[in-house]
């Protein structure tokens, strides 16, 4: 089964500039799970929602394809890192009160992936997958980040894309899964310029657009960042709203 990989190139940075989501969310998932021995968080990247999860579950079981992003994760004595891939976890059945996957559900083979949940959650076991699309500082900064989002770097996006666009809102659940309805979340962080630059950074068409055309997409519109944010180093709010989809497995 072949597997799409944008990320191990640029691991580091991935783990240094990608935002933080809310804790919020995962008292709301804790609080919606009926059990909490284990969870299983599905393409951990760099363990940042697995990390979050050992606040409420005792064990956390983090997987991911790529072993340059397995390095760069946060190590805990609650999380078991291991290398596989979402269709094929190597948990146990039944082994688990939770599945997370963050910003990665795009990724997958989906009808391959919800059998492998359906075989590892237990009865009123949870999934919950999410995703966050554009970000908003202030209108003069927003403006630039569309021209690059749509036009400097838009020929560069996979397909997959598309999914994170709409929030996940097409992706039909497997069956016996009963969907909730589920609160507002968003994230913020409060970046300078360079961190919310190294974060467009991380972005699958940003490395692609390097990849192809031999140079950094982002210097065309250094210039008009540069003035639409005002002194490098001043800090911004940089909000991201989460779409968020969680559903019980009734066993």
């Amino acid at each position: 089964m072949n597997h799409k990989d944008l990320f191990s190139a640029h691991a580091q940075s991935y783990a240094q500039y990608r935002p933080s989501y809310p804790p919020a969310l995962f008292q709301y998932l804790a609080e919606t799970c009926k059990k909490h021995e284990c969870a299983w968080d599905c393409a951990t990247g760099n363990g940042q929602a697995a990390l979050a999860l050992t606040a409420s579950f005792k064990k956390v079981i983090a997987t991911d394809l790529s072993p340059e992003q397995l390095d760069q994760a946060v190590k805990h004595p609650q999380i078991t890192y291991r290398q596989a891939t979402a269709e094929q976890s190597t948990l146990d059945d039944h082994s688990v009160s939770l599945v997370t996957v963050a910003q990665a559900l795009h990724w997958f083979k989906l009808e391959a992936f919800f059998r492998e949940v359906t075989r590892v959650l237990e009865p009123q076991g949870v999934l919950a997958v999410w995703s966050y699309a554009l970000n908003s500082v202030a209108p003069e900064i927003d403006r630039i980040m569309l021209a690059y989002y749509n036009g400097t770097i838009g020929p560069y996006w996979e397909p997959e894309r598309a999914l994170v666009e709409e929030g996940y809102a097409s992706v039909q659940l497997p069956p016996r899964f009963e969907e909730l309805k589920v609160p507002t979340f968003h994230m913020e962080q409060t970046w300078n310029l360079q961190q919310y630059l190294g974060y467009l950074r991380t972005w699958s068409a940003t490395r692609k657009a390097m990849k192809v055309l031999g140079h950094d997409p982002l210097d065309a519109h250094l210039e008009e960042w540069a003035k639409a944010w005002g002194p490098a180093d001043a800090k911004r709010v940089v909000r991201f709203p989460l779409a968020v989809r969680v559903a019980v497995y009734a066993g």
